[in-house]
This record gives structure tokens, C-alpha cells and sequence, in this order.
């Protein structure tokens, strides 16, 4: 179909007033339907000719849109599919556009929780996992045609754990109370069921729910009583709110308050006694912590008396830190029982008394010296000092002091060992052979130290023959070796010779064998096939001399073969041709 426009139609135009043209010369068609498709031409005329344009017209179905669902309440964590639906023309392509609160949604930047899926051409779904309180909303869908775009929107309610209460605010303190009050949580679409009171103090690990009265405060009051709380101790509270979905963030902290004072009411634990001098009482206990002083000029009381008495004696021990107490009497005997008790005080008054236990003064340093005090010569460096102790009533020892010098040394300059417990003997290393040196014992605890034993002496050994043993001859006969070597002489500040070692190994291995000889030969016996390696020590009381050379054997089962021979041999037998090693001479190194 066809239409011009010239003046007699446009005049018709008019009268129908579904179609007319504007001012501009624009051509307006309202509740256009598709019998209005066709080509439109305008032609302009004027006196010096005419022009004309043609427009073609299509006319498609109007998009609408369903976005499902259209209201839905959620809980923090839960899920939700948004189902948009684009009814269009089917000669048209449509794009989804999702938006929240007006802004369009960043996939990418979400954190996972948003995903747009296009299962089908005409429809598209919003996928929100794991949702948040900043998740609800209104939510829309937009979807854009090159006729036309349509858009529509959906609300989301999310209910989840209350926010955090307002400021909270101290508003009056006692000794052991605090009155706080609070601007209510915000309930995120689930009503406040309760609120819980929390704590913090230099003593405590972290904020812990402290009682309060009311017991339990319900979700529509905004003020409570904290109790219980130690006096003369530094506060923060804070308030948290719990709703049917969960428990909320807390509320920031309130300013710091400290309790008022009060009398303590914490008795010091553990009292005890400890050792210490003769005439001495001492009285030991765990302090008192700081947290449970409750207040300044904090100190103790130490109470006692004989046991079987009435009266007590009370000392002021001023130190808040302070663990014990030392009476000093000197008419009091080792060991004499005595009751005990410690208590404490503040600037407030005097608080409670620990539990009366039954504790001894000191029992007194050993008053006995040990006896038969004997010192033996073990090596060129050890000698063994024993001794016998007399079991006594009085004076307890706790262990042993050895004291040792060498001769012509002064008294002080003495050294000394210790042992502990009932040990009645001791070895002295690292002493300096052939020397003589002499020797006391004395008990001691922890009142002091006994008297001394009566002087022992003793002179280590002669240090061990310095020359090592040389010359060393071998014959092999099969898996024996017979082995031979110069005497060893020992010089006249060496111990004498008592025999020799001979130590032999097989090459590759760690662990030696030795053999003792009181001459200077051995037979080796070297059963398994391989190289062994051989030296030989003189010993004497001294201990063991120095090493000779180390020789290298091959063990051989068959012939004969003395270390005189210098080359490679090869000995015939009847079943077999075996090639021997030299017994080569290597220098001596630690064995």
C-alpha cells in the first residue's frame, strides 16, 4: 500500500485523528496495527518545483516482560533463582540487562554470590547463592529489542542476625555492679529475642558473658545490671544482640571504668613452710593476684604460734607481691611445729585467713662430719672418694661437698663437687696425673653446711708410656697372623708397662676387637676374607699408651706370607691362582 501526502489527505488525516501530521511536518500514527505497514511517501511543492521522500513502515508485536517471583522473603545463607521472561516478536533479537537498587550488577565483582544464566533465548535467570543482609532489595529486569525495551522488578526482603546495639553507656558503678544501658539493635526483619552482656579486663582471656540482673534480658529493654564483677578492676562492656536467625556483631566497646574498692575476700593458697637456718621459721604462700586485691595499700597478715599454744603473733608484710616470711628466734629449736596461717588487708580493712596448717622451723645444718672418708687413684685423671654418713636426728643432709687441692696449694683454693641425695661416693675427672692431692667431705641442706671430715689424700697414676710400640714384624699362615714388636720402655715420669692391646678390625667396619698380651707378640686371628687393620698399644695404671702404626692385612686362607716380603706374589695351588696384597705400613691415626 501506498500513500502520498498532499493537502487533501492531509485533511483527511486530521479528521481521523488516529493519524495526523504535526507542525514540524512529522507524520504521528497512534494504536499503529498492521494494516498501518506499507511505504509512506511526503512530497514537497513549492513554485520552483517538487521533492519526496519514502519511508517503509513495519509494525511489530509490543515486548512485555514476567519477572517471577515478585516478592519473596529470604534468611542470610539461603538461595534464590529470579526468573525473567521476555514475550516479543519473534522477528526480534532481545538483550537481559539485571539491576539492584537501581544500579546495574558487576558479575564479575560480587564475590560469586550473583550469576546470570540464559537457558533460553526469550528468558534469562539472576542465580543470588549465599545471600546477604546487602543483597535485599529491588531487583529489575530490563529487556531491550531494536523496537522497543520493557523493564520490571521484583523485591527481596532478607532477614538475618540482628545488628549491632548502639553505644553503650556506664551509668553507674559499685564495688562488685555496673549499670549499663544501650540504643536497640537493628532486628533485620526478625524481631530481637534477648541481648547478652559482655566483659573485657587485663585479667580476663578476651570479652566473657558476665551475670546480670535481670537474669535474662529480653529483646525490648535497653538497659541491664552487670554484677558479680571484681572489685578495683578496669572494665569495657559490651552488648549483643540474638534474634531467631542468629547472634548479631557486638556493640563497640564502652569506656573503660574501674569498680570501686572493697575488703578482700581472698585468702592467700599453698602456705607452706621452706627450708632455712637454724632458728628460722619460714612461712611461704601463693599471692593473691592482682585482680582479686581489690584495692590499693593491698598486703598480708602472717599468723603463728607454737603448736599447743593460744596466743598468736601477727607480722604485716607490706608487698602485694611478696611469697614468704622468715621469723628469726633464737630460743627456738630445729624443728619445733609451729600453726600457720596468712591473711590479707587492704585500705579497706582486713579480709580472711588462709587455713591453719602445721609447719616446722628450720632444722639446722648438718652437726655431723662424714666418716671413713677413703680416696683412690683410678687413672692418671680419676680418683674415687667415698664416705659413710652418720644418720641423725638434727640436720638432715641433702647432699655431699667434696672439697680437693693439690699438695702445696692453700685451703682456699680449693675446688669443690657436689652431690645430692644419699650418693657416698664420687669420681674426680680432669685431674693432672702423678700428683697428689688431698681431699674433704662435708654434708650440707639448706640450712647450711656440717663440719668437714678429717683429711684423706691420694696421688694419681703416672700418665701412660708415651713411645708407641715399633718394629712391627707379622707372618700370615691361612686365617692366623702371628705378630711381632720392639718393647716398649717407659720413661721414668711414665707408668710401667703391664702389656699390650693389640686392636684389629676389618677395613670398612668401626668396632674393634682387642686382644691383651703381657709380651710384646699376638697371634690375629683374621677369619672372614678382607683387609684388616692392626695397631698396638703398651697399657699400664696409667691407662693405655700411644698407638703404633696401623698395618693393613689381607686375610688369606692358603700359603704363607711375612711382612719381609716387598712385592706382589702369586701362589699356586691345586684348585686355584690367589694374587696377596703387601702388608703396607700407614701412619697411626686415631683408632
Amino acid at each position: 500500500m501506498t500513500y502520498v501526502l498532499n493537502p487533501d489527505s492531509v485533511k483527511l488525516g486530521l479528521l481521523a485523528l488516529r493519524i495526523a501530521i504535526l507542525p514540524d511536518g512529522s507524520l504521528r500514527i497512534l494504536n499503529a496495527s498492521k494494516s498501518d505497514e506499507g511505504k509512506y511517501i511526503c512530497q514537497g511543492e513549492n513554485v520552483f518545483g517538487s521533492a519526496e521522500i519514502v519511508a517503509s513502515v513495519s509494525v511489530k508485536e509490543p515486548t512485555r516482560i514476567e519477572l517471577t517471583p515478585k516478592r519473596t522473603e529470604l534468611t542470610v545463607g539461603e538461595s534464590i533463582v529470579l526468573n525473567c521472561k521476555a514475550i516479543h516478536d519473534a522477528s526480534l533479537d532481545v538483550t537481559f540487562y539485571w539491576t539492584l537498587k537501581g544500579q546495574p550488577i558487576d558479575f564479575e565483582k560480587e564475590g560469586g554470590h550473583f550469576e546470570s544464566i540464559r537457558a533460553q533465548a526469550s528468558s534469562a535467570d539472576l542465580m543470588i547463592r549465599n545471600i546477604l543482609l546487602m543483597h535485599a532489595g529491588r531487583y529489575g529486569c530490563r529487556v531491550q529489542t531494536t523496537a522497543d525495551s520493557v523493564s520490571d522488578e521484583a523485591e527481596l526482603l532478607v532477614r538475618g542476625p540482628p545488628g549491632p546495639p548502639g553505644i553503650v553507656i556506664v551509668e553507674e558503678i559499685t564495688d562488685s555492679t555496673a549499670t549499663l544501658s544501650w540504643s536497640p539493635a537493628a532486628d533485620n526483619h526478625s524481631p530481637v529475642s534477648s541481648y547478652n552482656l559482655q566483659a573485657r579486663s587485663p585479667f580476663s582471656l578476651g570479652w566473657q558473658t558476665v551475670k546480670t540482673v535481670p537474669e535474662i534480658i529480653t529483646g525490648d529493654m535497653e538497659s541491664a545490671m552487670a554484677v558479680d564483677l571484681n572489685p578495683w578492676v578496669e572494665y569495657e562492656f559490651r552488648v549483643v544482640a540474638t534474634n531467631p536467625i542468629g547472634t548479631g556483631d557486638p556493640s563497640t566497646p564502652s569506656r573503660m571504668i574501674r569498680t570501686n574498692e572493697a575488703v578482700p575476700k581472698t585468702a592467700p593458697t599453698n602456705v607452706s613452710g621452706r627450708s632455712g637456718r637454724r632458728h628460722e621459721l619460714v612461712i611461704a604462700w601463693e599471692p593473691v593476684s592482682e585482680e582479686f586485691q581489690n584495692g590499693e595499700g593491698f598486703g598480708y597478715i602472717v599468723a603463728f604460734r607454737p603448736n599447743g599454744t593460744r596466743g598468736w603473733k601477727e607480722k604485716m608484710v607490706t608487698s602485694s607481691e611478696a611469697s614468704q616470711f622468715i621469723y628469726r628466734d633464737e630460743s627456738v629449736p630445729p624443728l619445733t611445729p609451729f600453726e600457720v596461717k596468712v591473711g590479707v588487708y587492704n585500705n579497706k580493712g582486713d579480709g580472711p585467713f588462709s587455713q591453719i596448717v602445721v609447719i616446722c622451723s628450720a632444722e639446722g645444718e648438718p652437726s655431723a662430719a662424714p666418716t671413713d672418708v677413703k680416696a683412690t687413684s683410678m687413672s692418671v685423671s680419676e680418683i674415687l672418694v667415698a664416705w659413710k654418713h652418720i644418720k641423725e636426728s638434727l640436720g638432715r643432709p641433702q647432699g655431699f661437698e667434696v672439697g680437693y687441692r693439690k699438695d702445696m696449694e692453700q685451703e682456699d683454693a680449693a675446688e669443690t663437687v657436689k652431690t645430692r641425695g644419699n650418693e657416698s661416693s664420687v669420681i674426680l675427672t680432669g685431674l693432672e696425673g702423678n700428683t697428689l692431692y688431698h681431699f674433704t667431705v662435708r654434708a650440707y641442706n639448706g640450712a647450711g653446711y656440717g663440719p668437714p671430715s678429717s683429711e684423706v689424700s691420694a696421688t694419681t697414676k703416672k700418665s701412660p708410656p708415651s713411645q708407641a710400640p715399633s718394629n712391627l714384624r707379622w707372618e700370615q699362615q691361612g686365617s692366623e697372623l702371628s705378630l711381632g714388636w720392639e718393647p716398649v720402655r717407659p720413661l721414668a715420669n711414665e707408668s710401667e708397662v703391664m702389656g699390650y692391646k693389640v686392636f684389629y678390625r676389618q677395613e670398612g667396619h668401626s668396632n674393634s676387637q682387642v686382644i691383651e698380651t703381657q709380651k710384646p707378640q699376638a697371634v690375629v686371628p683374621l677369619p672372614d676374607a678382607g683387609v684388616y687393620i692392626i695397631e698396638v698399644r703398651a697399657y699400664s695404671e696409667g691407662g693405655d699408651g700411644t698407638a703404633s702404626s696401623q698395618i693393613r692385612v689381607p686375610s688369606y686362607s692358603g700359603g704363607k706370607i711375612t711382612s719381609a716380603q716387598s712385592t706382589l706374589h702369586t701362589l699356586s695351588t691345586s684348585s686355584s691362582s690367589v694374587t696377596l696384597l703387601l702388608a703396607l705400613m700407614i701412619p697411626s691415626t686415631s683408632w
